[in-house]
Order: structure tokens, then sequence, then C-alpha cells
């Protein structure tokens, strides 16, 4: 009887180790798969699912996730406002829940300067925010390969010649968002 004990004992041990084993691996290979998510991803999985906030450097743009890019996102923050934001002038983010979801390939190769060209052809009025927070309006001219051109006017004023006070030369990597006024 002492013999049956034992060996029930050693085998409860057996069987703990395993379940600890087991258990190590699986964590161990969840921070594995943790660590190949980027905010790219994590954002994807929560498109128009909740109300999100992008903290910029002085203010925080929220609404709905509308879209994202690889390095830009689309809040709607009322009915028809939308505001793209450069992804690498966000300082946190609040109200995404949890997953992430693996872009298309078209997707990953989509990025900020084929989203702006997009805000250029339809030669709308534009807000632009730098990651300092300072304000320019007016109608975005050039999209370069990482730069904008801003032909800065009023906002309540067409791109003409003569409404048009000067010109503003913007690198992506100090670009905040950028939104429509009109």
């Amino acid at each position: 009887m002492r013999w049956d004990r034992l060996f029930d004992d050693l085998a409860a041990q057996l069987a703990l180790d395993e379940s600890r084993e087991l258990d190590s691996e699986v964590a161990d290979r969840v921070r594995r798969e943790r660590a190949l998510l980027d905010v790219h991803t994590r954002l994807l999985a929560n498109v128009d699912a909740n109300r999100v906030g992008l903290h910029l450097p002085g203010r925080v743009v929220t609404g709905r996730l509308v879209d994202v890019g690889p390095d830009w996102a689309l809040v709607e923050t009322a009915p028809g406002r939308p505001c793209l934001v450069a992804l690498a002038a966000v300082r946190g983010i609040t109200g995404i829940g949890p997953g992430a979801r693996t872009p298309s390939v078209v997707a990953k190769r989509f990025g900020l300067g084929a989203a702006l060209r997009a805000a250029s052809r339809d030669r709308a009025v534009v807000e632009l925010a730098d990651v300092d927070g300072r304000l320019a309006t007016g109608t975005i001219d050039v999209v370069g390969a990482d730069h904008l051109e801003l032909a800065e006017h009023a906002a309540d004023e067409a791109r003409r010649s003569a409404n048009v006070t000067g010109r503003l030369i913007v690198p992506f990597w100090s670009l905040g968002s950028v939104r429509r006024i009109s």
C-alpha cells in the first residue's frame, strides 16, 4: 500500500511538471506572437469598432476609426469630417480593443503619401497641424516622396492665386494631422 501511494505521488508530480511545462510553453508562444504585432495591425482590428483617441502633442484626435494605412490613420471626428493622422506623430492611443488583423499586401503599400495625394486630388481646403501643434490652412498643391507643399490661404477662401498668402513645405516626419475643412 505504501508503494501505491509513492507511485501515485510520483505520477501526480510528473503530471504537475508536464502541466507547468505546457503553461510555460504557451506563455512563451503568446509573448513571441505579441512581439510581432505593430500599431498598424492593432488599429486594423478596430476599424469601425470603437471610438478611438489618437494622442498627439498638445491635443487628442477622437472619433470613429475609418481606415488605417501602414503609417496613417483616418478618424472621423464628426459625421463627414475625416482627419488624416500621421502615426509617427501619435504619442498614445486609447479606446482600441484587443486583437490584431493582418493587412493585405496592397494595404501595406498604401502609405501616407498615397493618402495625401487623394486629398490633394480633391483640391479641398485643409487644416494642417504639425507635430508641435502649429496650424496652417490651405490647399495641398504637391505631394512628394517625403513632403507636401501647402498653398496657404484662409479657410473660407478658394485656392486662387490672389488668395494664396504663402507656400509651406512640410516633411512627412513633422506632419501631425490633416483635416478637411471644405
